[in-house]
């Protein structure tokens, strides 16, 4: 039986959106921490960023394709053992990349941290949904922060244990701290057992008044095409997370020194934890904004922001102050994908199964990420300017297909949902939930 409590009052939301918030940020550095380990596992064992970099792949297809059966394990025994589950896989995951001296090994460990992450990861922004089922972009938005801006005040510490310790130590003792503060949390998180209540003001913003199965909605084309969008803007924002570490020592200005509102530090560093900052604020901020003007409004400003971006990158990413700025232009507006996405599933096919069906849509990420090692390929052949040309393309598709293509089918399928009542969706002529 799923383990639910009744709302303890106007604050219990909040609080479970704080535990949410807090496990997120403790499983951020298993994504976007990577890239200051991949030149140090090279250096060691020479065995080519490119094969190194499939773990990263690996992590990334496990942490999203395994998400809809934990999200099972979620609706069946509750939030609080799938997160303690996942606690102990994201520590255990750093211990094996401590110790991996073979490519098999260091997959291996990349494969636990894949299922511990996407079990945090997924049960938390279900819960979020769950929570706030009228204000689903900010809290989405904000549970996503923790994994956007997570990792931006452990870069540096990171960065310094691999200088001094190597970076075995910093894999084993990040990871058994993450692990251990993600187990601790886990006792507090609840789902919620009633239906909240509405919010004195109507809003405005098109949702459904059905709550579709994952069985019904895999096989609307509307779930399809928010997955292909999904899958275009996440490619460029999972290589640009994975390979930025490399990128900047290709493009000479990793260890330049860059000065801005009196703070210097080393391009890398620097682009890092303005990275982290920026991602982590551009989620719950779009999130805010689509819930004020619209999801597909909101996607074609962060989209077409990302797609300038990039293109300013391919021209001027040798600069090293350029690089920093833009880098973080780039992820303020890249991460909000992991709000918007959420909301727009939860407004397009309900709240009763949202854990789910934004687990199935996740998955999109785990698609895009088998494309991380391709950047590798392409940018040998024809340089990271190709790549980012690349992902410039898919950002601008993207943006287009949210106002013109996305709004309106959306619109026509909402308001004609009425009709998906009489769908029987188990057996024994069940109906899907009003």
């Amino acid at each position: 039986m799923v383990q639910e409590v009744k709302p303890l009052g106007k604050w219990q939301p909040w609080a479970q959106l704080f535990c949410g918030l807090i496990c997120m940020a403790m499983i951020a550095n298993l994504q976007y921490g990577w890239t200051l380990f991949v030149d140090p596992i090279d250096a060691k064992y020479h065995w080519g960023r490119a094969s190194i970099q499939i773990a990263f792949t690996l992590f990334v297809l496990t942490e999203t394709w395994l998400v809809p059966v934990e999200a099972w394990f979620v609706d069946r025994y509750g939030p609080r053992a799938v997160i303690t589950f996942g606690s102990i896989l994201i520590a255990a995951a750093w211990a094996v990349n401590s110790v991996a001296n073979s490519l098999p090994l260091l997959y291996t460990g990349a494969i636990l941290a894949g299922i511990g992450s996407g079990a945090v990861y997924g049960t938390c922004v279900g819960n979020a949904l769950k929570w706030f089922p009228y204000r689903r972009g900010l809290a989405a938005g904000i549970t996503a922060a923790g994994f956007g801006a997570g990792a931006a005040l452990t870069v540096q510490p990171i960065a310094n244990m691999i200088a001094t310790s190597g970076y075995e130590q910093a894999f084993l003792y990040f990871g058994i701290g993450q692990g251990v503060v993600v187990f601790i949390l886990s006792f507090f998180i609840r789902a919620p057992k009633v239906k909240l209540p509405a919010p004195k003001k109507v809003s405005t913003l098109l949702q459904t008044k059905v709550d579709y199965t994952p069985a019904q909605m895999v096989k609307k084309p509307v779930f399809w095409l928010m997955y292909a969008m999904f899958v275009m803007v996440a490619s460029g924002g999972l290589m640009a997370a994975a390979q930025i570490a490399p990128i900047a020592r290709d493009f000479g200005v990793a260890n330049v020194p860059v000065t801005l509102l009196g703070v210097t530090m080393a391009a890398l560093p620097f682009a890092i934890s303005l990275d982290r900052i920026g991602d982590g604020f551009g989620r719950p901020f779009f999130g805010f904004v689509s819930d004020t003007i619209g999801r597909e409004n909101t996607m074609f400003i962060a989209f077409g922001t990302a797609a300038v971006a990039l293109s300013l990158l391919v021209f001027h990413g040798s600069s090293p102050v350029i690089f920093v700025l833009f880098t973080a232009l780039f992820f303020s507006v890249f991460g909000e994908i992991y709000s918007l996405f959420p909301a727009t599933s939860g407004d397009t096919f309900g709240s009763q199964f949202a854990t789910t069906n934004n687990g199935l849509l996740y998955t999109a990420k785990g698609t895009a990420a088998l494309l991380v090692p391709l950047a590798s390929v392409v940018s040998g052949a024809y340089g990271w300017s190709a790549v980012f040309g690349i992902a410039v393309v898919l950002n601008a598709i993207a943006a287009l297909l949210a106002i013109f293509v996305l709004k309106p089918m959306r619109r026509k399928f909402v308001e004609g949902g009425v009709a998906a009542v009489s769908e029987p969706v188990m057996a024994g002529g069940e109906q899907p939930a009003r």
